[in-house]
């Protein structure tokens, strides 16, 4: 299956518009977990995505302490090196294997940055990384933003990686990091429930030529079709989401509320909630592609198709209604009618 690209900003290579987000498959036993995950399960999951068209995914040293990205390489190693996916992955959070449960630290000092890139490499088993992203600023250590992005530029020169972005930072350590080099990338929280980066770090992007990889589009599940206030009562006590603001009431309501009017929107594109949510984000101004998570492989289908939709200015009006009505979110909400400083 073919899926529409685009490139990643002005310098980066052509991706899919939708990639595999490898958050949950990292399983339990960490602060910001999911539930237990089935490792076969995760790799088919990510195999089927892959023969679906997609060619990229995103993961991070923090998940699962390492086994996303364990998973990650095992899939590399069935496939075929021609087949494989583009892989993106992000440094910055340390943890401690003596007590994983201990909230993990902000680490972006020079020497964090190498010795996590090459833990990386190993358990990838690849010899460079397509994208390595700063997973958040660090605000824990006091290291100037610019040091840290020049050991990224580093590892570009040295070939361990091919672009570098970052995750989570506002515009002005963009801004800082521009400065010193080109950054290729930004991976931001974007849905209908997380609407500020609209006309913040995505506008600034579109201006500077940096591809803007979304992620969390369905709200970590809250906007798909099989979401339910049962459900969330149902979930493990060790799923994060469980202490999560838009898991709780009142908002837990309030984004039903917004995840219910787009079924109608949905069964006239004879597709999912979740691509409808998907595909918001991806008519976008300067949004490149969006970060979907999925535990098994009939989530990706449920989702894969979200590029193919083609929301008219009817639905991003009953969107933008269902979202008034509710007052879930907040920010910006009409793609047709965004357009940065700047840009024509």
């Amino acid at each position: 299956m073919s899926l529409a690209t685009r490139p990643l900003g002005r310098s980066g290579p052509p991706i899919t518009r939708v990639g595999f987000g490898s958050w949950a498959i990292g399983g339990a036993g960490w602060p910001n977990a999911w539930g237990p995950q089935d490792d076969d399960t995760a790799v088919a999951a990510m195999r089927h995505a892959v023969e679906r068209g997609v060619s990229w995914i995103d993961t991070a040293a923090i998940y699962g302490h390492g086994h996303s990205e364990e998973l990650v390489g095992r899939l590399l190693r069935e496939l075929p090196r021609a087949e494989r996916p583009l892989v993106f992955t992000k440094c910055g959070l340390r943890w401690d294997d003596a007590e994983p449960m201990k909230p993990a630290w902000r680490d972006l000092t020079p020497r964090s940055i190498r010795e996590e890139c090459e833990a990386s490499l190993r358990r990838l088993g690849v010899e460079t990384i397509d994208v390595f992203q700063f997973h958040r600023p660090d605000t824990d250590t006091g290291t100037p933003v610019e040091e840290s992005w020049g050991e990224m530029g580093r590892l570009i020169d040295e070939g361990k990686v091919r672009w570098a972005g970052v995750s989570n930072f506002d515009v002005e350590p963009l801004e800082r990091c521009e400065k010193v080099r080109h950054v290729d990338s930004f991976q931001p929280p974007f849905s209908l429930m997380r609407r500020d980066w609209g006309n913040t770090g995505i506008a600034w992007c579109e201006r500077n030529g940096t591809g803007v990889i979304v992620y969390s589009p369905m709200q970590a599940g809250l906007l798909t079709d099989r979401f339910s206030l049962e459900r969330v009562r149902s979930l493990p006590s060790d799923d994060w989401r469980t202490r999560s603001p838009e898991f709780t009431s009142p908002r837990v309501e309030r984004n039903v509320a917004v995840r219910d009017a787009l079924k109608p929107i949905a069964a006239r594109h004879r597709t999912s909630v979740a691509a409808i949510a998907i595909a918001w984000t991806l008519h976008w101004p300067g949004v490149t592609a969006a970060i979907v998570g999925a535990r098994s492989p009939d989530q990706v289908d449920g989702w894969i198709d979200a590029p193919a939709v083609a929301l008219d200015a009817s639905d991003l009006a009953a969107i933008e209604s269902a979202a008034e009505r509710s007052g879930a979110g907040s920010g910006p909400i009409r793609p047709d009618r965004a357009r940065p400083r700047g840009v024509s």
